[in-house]
């Protein structure tokens, strides 16, 4: 591996090296072990998460390298230089046509694919459902047991390469048509209510408080959040600009597989 990331480093600031074989091999080797989820872009310690740029940097290479070709599914037909995974026997996963997940992705067991899209880098965890239309962007990182409801949105963070990816955290529910994008960390256990848009300058306001508590990039863990607007002055006037609203946190009392539709409903908020 160290060598992979030796070859990979240089390789990303003198692309002239991708004509070294060595090189290619060891761009298409970091692919491949993503693809067999070996290895991952993001990882999650006791200080938090850290990202392997390095692995970012490979995926980077590796568009450089993939050729343009046409690529046969059945009737389907598709032009591009990534394959889709295959072999989904021995995974584990349920496959609902026409969901895709490209190669160097990885979902793990128990994980549903309905008719959703998992780019190339992306990570889902066990019993994760990625509901119709989801789409899971390059490099995005998603936990165990969430659920992305239908139209759901995680942006791909590839470019620079040490930036961090959207972040799912195990237990998350992402209510319908959620957009969560710029590297956005959703934590453990939090519920987005329908239509919820969060990037990296949203502002994420605890209004469940006294006095209103501002997060930006972050949503805490176990926080139930629902869309909502702040005044801003601009030259013409006040006018209202989208943010997200804390009301409150999920509760312990109920079981969790109740609490993500309950949570919201206990709030009086549509999932």
């Amino acid at each position: 591996m160290q060598q992979a990331r030796t070859l990979i480093e240089a390789a990303y600031r003198e692309r002239a090296l991708l004509q070294d074989g060595q090189t290619r091999e060891a761009v298409e080797w970091v692919v491949r072990e993503l693809d067999l989820g070996r290895l991952r872009v993001a990882e999650k310690g006791e200080a938090g998460w850290t990202v392997n740029a390095w692995v970012k940097e490979a995926i980077l290479l590796y568009f450089g390298l993939a050729q343009m070709k046409v690529l046969e599914v059945g009737p389907f037909e598709f032009y591009d230089k990534i394959p889709l995974k295959s072999n989904w026997t021995s995974t584990g996963v349920r496959v609902v046509p026409p969901g895709t997940a490209r190669y160097g992705s990885f979902l793990e067991s128990g994980c549903i694919l309905m008719p959703g899209y998992v780019n190339i880098g992306a990570r889902v965890g066990e019993n994760t459902m990625v509901d119709t239309w989801a789409t899971v962007g390059s490099c995005a990182q998603v936990g165990k047991g969430v659920h992305l409801s239908g139209g759901v949105g995680l942006g791909g963070v590839l470019e620079p390469p040490g930036a961090s990816p959207v972040i799912v955290e195990d237990g998350a529910f992402i209510g319908s048509r959620c957009i969560v994008v710029e590297g956005v960390l959703v934590e453990e256990e939090a519920v987005l209510g329908a239509n919820v848009v969060l990037t990296a300058s949203t502002s994420i306001v605890d209004v469940s408080g006294a006095e209103p508590v501002i997060h930006k990039g972050r949503v805490p863990a176990r926080s139930v959040v629902i869309p909502g607007s702040l005044p801003k002055q601009f030259p013409a006037g006040t006018f209202h600009v989208p943010c997200a609203l804390i009301i409150g946190k999920r509760t312990a009392s109920t079981d969790k597989k109740t609490s993500l539709n309950q949570a919201l409903r206990d709030f009086q908020v549509d999932v």
